[in-house]
């Protein structure tokens, strides 16, 4: 099968390409509004695009994957300034809303990605995954927020980590019961997780009110 022709470093390298270019390109939108230099885009694009998988590999104690391989940071600059160039056309309505489900896809690519590296490295299992996975999509997005003084993603009812953490937990229990299908849990899961984000930006849906909490007037 094709699948089973590929290894999982493989599939791992091609997902990070993606989604690298995926988050790099969105951060700069979300930021276009804020008066930013083409200097501070391809800052906070560059930190939205890696920053999630670099605390990631700091906390698993491994080499931080784009010092090992430059071209991820490279892609990143790259899609920054593509973005910066042409957020005039990336801003309008419709393509704009094409992004939103591209940055779904960054985040399931992540996500998952991440999820697998820590499986791979059999780090705190079966919960580390998770929690690794949810930190790499979302933790450059929030690092870029906090930069741009933006409202965290966190701190809103968008659903946008939900889908991961479904997406890592479904992975996790396909790889304890399955361990040798590695390569079709990862796909399955990116698949999963996107298709889960894409019902959500479609359809407007939001975490129900009465789990949130209400900020209180005085």
């Amino acid at each position: 099968m094709f699948l089973q022709s590929l290894s999982i470093e493989t599939i791992s390298f091609w997902l990070a390409i993606v989604a690298t270019i995926a988050f790099a390109v969105t951060a700069v939108l979300a930021i276009a509004d804020h008066g930013v230099d083409i200097f501070g885009v391809v800052v906070l694009g560059v930190i939205t695009a890696i920053g999630g998988g670099t605390i990631r590999d700091l906390i698993l104690g491994v080499p931080v994957f784009w010092a090992k391989d430059l071209i991820f940071a490279q892609v990143a600059v790259f899609s920054s300034l593509l973005a910066f160039a042409g957020r005039s056309f990336f801003t309008q309505p419709q393509i704009f809303s094409l992004l939103l489900y591209l940055d779904g896809l960054g985040a399931a690519l992540f996500g998952m990605q991440g999820a697998m590296k820590t499986w791979t490295l059999n780090f705190g299992l079966p919960l580390a995954p998770i929690l690794l996975g949810v930190l790499t999509a979302i933790g450059g997005g929030l690092l870029r927020d906090v930069l741009a003084g933006r409202k965290t993603l966190l701190m809103t009812s968008e659903i946008y980590a939900i889908p991961v953490v479904i997406g890592c937990s479904v992975m996790m229990v396909c790889l304890q019961l399955f361990p040798s299908l590695d390569t079709e849990a990862l796909i399955g899961c990116t698949v999963l997780t996107f298709l889960l984000r894409t019902a959500a930006i479609y359809w407007h849906l939001r975490v129900p009110e009465w789990l949130m909490t209400k900020s209180r007037h005085t």
